[in-house]
């Protein structure tokens, strides 16, 4: 058998990304586990009729957990067919039940159901992952509901919002993602036992005279491992089913996309809004040791990348797959599947991580409020003083006159003063009291019903959850 060392090539979903739980039902161990669970329910419903004896039966699920990689790697370097070389490691553990082993089936008759059962249960780990990200989510829109902060468009200084409403932005999309998830859960479906060409036509006459059909002894298969299975069938799954499960994942990884990316550049010192957790001897830099930078966000924006980038294999799989079966897909799933599965089960983790430990830097907070907040507040000005009998026209040339000569005034670096220029306006104070001039700037008033929005977003993320 290989060994597999830090001397020659792993991948870093080996020892870098993934959890231990969805690095383990990747495994070759947990592959070969489940292939074992599917020929002994094969053998059980042919039991039923007849084919197989009780002792047969007794003497694989006794062995069911004798996982020998090293004895079939071997069988398979003679062999070059790495089901046959399990089956024949099976059965020479069996002595009495290895001759019925795989009777009548075709290699994607266990291979795909095993993929089947191992992708649903990847599929329940993603989806739990993503309620304990949500709950990290809730945590902090609660907390940060009613605090202002500036919103930017085109990477400007636009209007204020609140920091929770920024998260319930992210929250709602992971709510719809959820619902994704479990859909896809729900759906996902065997080949079933069908034989070489999906006409269970070696089942059909293996089973004449035995009292049993062919989609009897489907059913009992499939039910037996709690798996449905797709009515019509070639000799493997319709494989639109993979790229359905990891555009799933895809659109998934779109949201947290996004979250990281906005994450680093209210990191950036000029905004200073946002913090990753930073450890305290945790290096930032082997070149300046002042730096922090987001590597955390990163990480995932460049997983995400990755996993956005793999539905697009699996689309041409699907296309790809040229009448009952080609061969063409089956090293690229061995790579796609699992990683696409690890890549966005690290994403998750990663992001849980940040989003529980960030720091929310109230004094950045407030300092981009100070300087640009008011901009957007003069429109709260113009609106009173509209309301006030002014004219709209006029107080918009005299509001963006002063908004000028403030906005030059910041960008070379001196205090805003744009409050002072307009309160002390003798145009607008025969409206106004200086007193009202003032409050009507006060940005942080001027969050519409953002707060409001994201109580409702909080619920949305409670129902989800239930």
């Amino acid at each position: 058998m290989s060994s597999y060392t830090h001397e020659t090539y792993i991948s870093p979903f080996t020892w870098r990304y993934g959890s231990t739980a969805m690095r383990a039902l990747f495994s070759e161990e947990e592959k070969r586990r489940i292939l074992r669970q599917i020929w002994i329910a094969l053998a059980t419903a042919q039991k039923k009729a007849g084919l197989v004896t009780e002792e047969q039966l007794s003497e694989l699920i006794r062995h069911k957990d004798d996982i020998d990689i090293e004895r079939a790697s071997e069988i398979e370097a003679e062999i070059h067919h790495d089901l046959m070389a399990e089956i024949k490691c099976y059965a020479e553990q069996c002595p009495l039940g290895g001759s019925i082993i795989h009777l009548g089936a075709t290699s994607m008759d266990v291979l795909d159901n095993m993929d089947a059962l191992r992708l649903r249960r990847a599929v329940n780990l993603i989806i739990e992952q993503t309620k304990i990200l949500l709950k990290a989510f809730l945590e902090k829109m609660e907390a940060y509901a009613d605090m202002p902060c500036m919103a930017f468009t085109h990477i400007q200084p636009a209007e204020p919002t609140t920091t929770g409403y920024r998260f319930a932005q992210t929250a709602q999309d992971l709510v719809e993602d959820l619902e994704a998830l479990k859909l896809v859960s729900e759906n996902i479906r065997g080949k079933g036992i069908k034989g070489a060409v999906g006409t269970s036509a070696s089942y059909t006459e293996l089973l004449r005279g035995r009292g049993m059909t062919s989609f009897e002894l489907e059913a009992e298969v499939m039910g037996s491992i709690g798996l449905k299975s797709f009515t019509a069938a070639t000799q493997v799954y319709p494989r639109k089913q993979d790229w359905r499960i990891v555009t799933a994942l895809s659109g998934l990884c779109c949201t947290l996309y996004k979250f990281a990316l906005d994450f680093r550049l209210l990191q950036s010192p000029p905004i200073g809004e946002w913090s990753e957790p930073f450890g305290s001897k945790q290096v930032g830099s082997s070149a300046m040791p002042f730096k922090r930078n987001p590597i955390n966000c990163e990480k995932v924006d460049s997983l995400c990348r990755f996993v956005s980038s793999q539905s697009e294999v699996l689309w041409q799989n699907a296309a790809s797959t040229m009448l009952e079966r080609t061969l063409d897909d089956s090293a690229n799933r061995r790579v796609i599947l699992p990683e696409c599965f690890l890549a966005t089960d690290e994403i998750l983790s990663t992001t849980t991580k940040v989003v529980k430990g960030m720091q929310i830097h109230e004094s950045g907070v407030r300092r981009n409020l100070a300087t640009y907040g008011i901009f957007a507040a003069s429109e709260r000005l113009l609106m009173e003083l509209g309301r006030k009998g002014a004219n709209r026209q006029e107080m918009h040339e005299l509001i963006r006159h002063y908004s000028l000569k403030a906005w030059a005034e910041v960008q070379e670096g001196e205090p805003n003063t744009l409050a002072r220029m307009l309160s002390c306006d003798k145009t607008i104070l025969s409206f106004m009291q200086e007193s009202e001039v003032l409050t009507s700037l006060n940005a942080e008033e001027y969050v519409g019903d953002a707060p409001a929005r994201t109580r409702m977003i909080i619920d949305e993320v409670k129902a989800a959850l239930r």
